[in-house]
């Protein structure tokens, strides 16, 4: 694909003459533009379904995520992957994000892209989603390639149509952004398209995996007196306990809010609610099922 026919690349018709306008003008126009990718992103709602679905079954099975991405796109990808530890409490190197590096020179480096892969000893049991808004960066392919070679589920997201990434994986999400504001800015429409379905791809994975009970994220990390604070909230919301009956269940659970919340309801021992949710992939619900609650 030549570099000069990419939708990234191409100047908008409605973002001219951008340093002749005034301030307040082009951030409405800014915004404008922007209003236009969730349309997009919900557009390719099917696709990031079905991607999904082949993240929790092998993260289900004890595999990993794998992102791959370089510059903008791999630096969304790496923020992605750092907060699925602290929010879920995955488990160190479940998610992981492989990031060709802070020079943009990296992304051409596709011996890189393919050791990354490599030395992480991708298997059938992994899920590979590349990312690359233009689909067509060289770290990426590389990586990806050994992935795919190696058995492992591979998806993509990009932010162009006809791409060789798209051609080199399982299942594709496309959301097409069209043109950015400042043209080839790849980290504006583009970029946040591509947290918004990082932020889907890795959020409803873990709500499948039963680590969000409603809409609370009972497998929170408790590391700090915010996240101790979240974690009394959630145990009384969904308990009804006092506080200080929270505090007592999660001092008594070692920190863990969801066996807080199985000891608490069903009034067993810290010990028994933990053994329960182990034997259960850790479901809140499938954990109290046949148990006498509060």
């Amino acid at each position: 694909m030549d570099l000069d026919d990419l939708i990234t690349e191409e100047p908008s018709d409605h973002a001219r003459d951008l340093d002749l306008r005034a301030t307040g003008e082009l951030v409405e126009l800014m915004n404008r533009l922007d209003a236009a990718v969730p349309d997009a992103v919900g557009a390719a709602a099917g696709a990031v379904a079905a991607v999904i679905d082949h993240v929790v079954e092998r993260l289900r099975g004890g595999g990993r995520l794998i992102y791959v991405g370089a510059g903008s796109s791999g630096r969304q990808a790496v923020a992605d992957a750092a907060e699925c530890e602290a929010t879920f409490s995955t488990s160190l190197g479940q998610v992981v994000a492989v990031f060709a590096g802070e020079q943009e020179k990296a992304e051409d480096d596709t011996e890189a892209g393919a050791r990354a892969l490599r030395e992480l000893s991708v298997g059938a049991a992994d899920a590979v989603i590349g990312v690359s808004a233009s689909g067509r960066t060289p770290y990426v392919l590389a990586a990806v390639d050994v992935a795919a070679r190696a058995g492992a589920f591979t998806a993509c997201i990009v932010c162009a149509p006809g791409s060789p990434l798209a051609e080199l994986v399982a299942r594709q999400i496309a959301v097409i952004v069209g043109p950015e504001f400042v043209a080839g800015s790849t980290r504006l429409k583009a970029g946040t398209a591509q947290k918004l379905v990082l932020n889907q791809i890795s959020t409803v994975s873990m709500v499948r995996l039963g680590k969000v009970f409603d809409n609370l994220m009972v497998d929170v990390a408790a590391d700090n007196e915010k996240l101790r604070a979240r974690a009394r909230r959630i145990v009384q919301t969904v308990t009804g306990a006092s506080g200080d009956e929270a505090e007592d269940a999660l001092a008594a659970a070692d920190g863990s809010a969801k066996v807080a919340i199985v000891s608490l309801l069903s009034r067993l021992t810290p010990e028994d609610a933990r053994s329960r949710l182990a034997a259960t992939g850790g479901d809140i619900r499938a954990a109290l099922e046949g148990v006498a609650t509060r």
